[in-house]
């Protein structure tokens, strides 16, 4: 399936996954929505949607930056209408945008979870809900949500129950969404790496540089994410997949290009 002139809406594409996502699509001659916060830009995180739309444009796509806190219904409306206005309608929808704190029930401020389940329950819903319509619209309609396969063993549960529980009910309304729009042919998966990726939250937030070093970078999914999405016929909808094991349904089990230090030991995501 060409995505040449297809739309696709990508929330938090300023930077990392998203953007990667963003370049990969472009490459082929995708419409990219950059829906994303950053105008301007935050030195430990880099880019912003103005930055990311420049490369979109520089790599062959046309692109939409439109800022969007997806914790406001407002703003998701009228990224939405400004998409319409731009593109004509949405094929591909990439709920990317994600917040993460991991830390114990006693250590989780009450902010923090209110953020994380904004940000990844309440904004991921909330988007879909308002893309749905110009989904049934679409050709070859697929929405993709960046978290986990879902394990409710205590070692994922235990250390950080306030972000598991975040990115686990985007799972479930991955899955949920895969029934509820089969009738209107629109594919709906989750995807989620296998190991950590070099991403800025990475490098500020969990391991620094020296995490940065055993990890992948945020190409492998966006090669992921273009094998899952080229699927037609609802080929693939309803699961929540793994990048290794996408890939290597496309033959592609080679994956040492992908790693920030090719050859290097790589650190496990900690969903996996």
């Amino acid at each position: 399936m060409s995505f040449n002139n297809r739309t696709i809406f990508i929330t938090g594409a300023s930077r990392g996954i998203g953007k990667a996502m963003a370049l990969r699509f472009a490459a082929e001659g995708a419409n990219i929505v950059i829906a994303a916060k950053s105008t301007e830009e935050n030195p430990k995180l880099g880019g912003t949607i103005f930055s990311a739309a420049e490369e979109v444009k520089v790599t062959g796509g046309k692109a939409l930056a439109v800022q969007v806190d997806i914790r406001n219904e407002e703003n998701i409306i009228a990224a939405v209408q400004k998409t319409v206005e731009t593109f004509g309608g949405i094929d591909v929808l990439i709920n990317n945008a994600s917040a993460i704190q991991l830390t114990n029930t006693e250590q989780t401020e009450a902010k923090r979870f209110d953020l994380m389940h904004s940000i990844n329950v309440r904004g991921t819903f909330l988007v879909t809900k308002h893309c749905i319509p110009l989904l049934k619209k679409g050709t070859n309609a697929h929405i993709l949500t960046l978290s986990p396969p879902i394990n409710i063993d205590a070692k994922w549960l235990g250390p950080h129950v306030a972000y598991t529980m975040s990115k686990y009910n985007m799972s479930m309304m991955a899955l949920a969404w895969a029934a509820e729009l089969k009738q209107y042919n629109i594919a709906s998966n989750a995807l989620w790496p296998r190991t950590t990726i070099d991403t800025a939250a990475v490098r500020n937030l969990l391991g620094g540089e020296m995490l940065a070093n055993m990890s992948r970078t945020p190409a492998i999914l966006a090669d992921a994410a273009y094998a899952i999405l080229s699927k037609t016929n609802l080929q693939y909808t309803g699961n929540t997949f793994i990048d290794e094991e996408v890939l290597a349904k496309e033959g592609v089990t080679d994956l040492d290009k992908y790693a920030v230090k090719p050859g290097g030991k790589l650190y496990q995501d900690l969903f996996i």
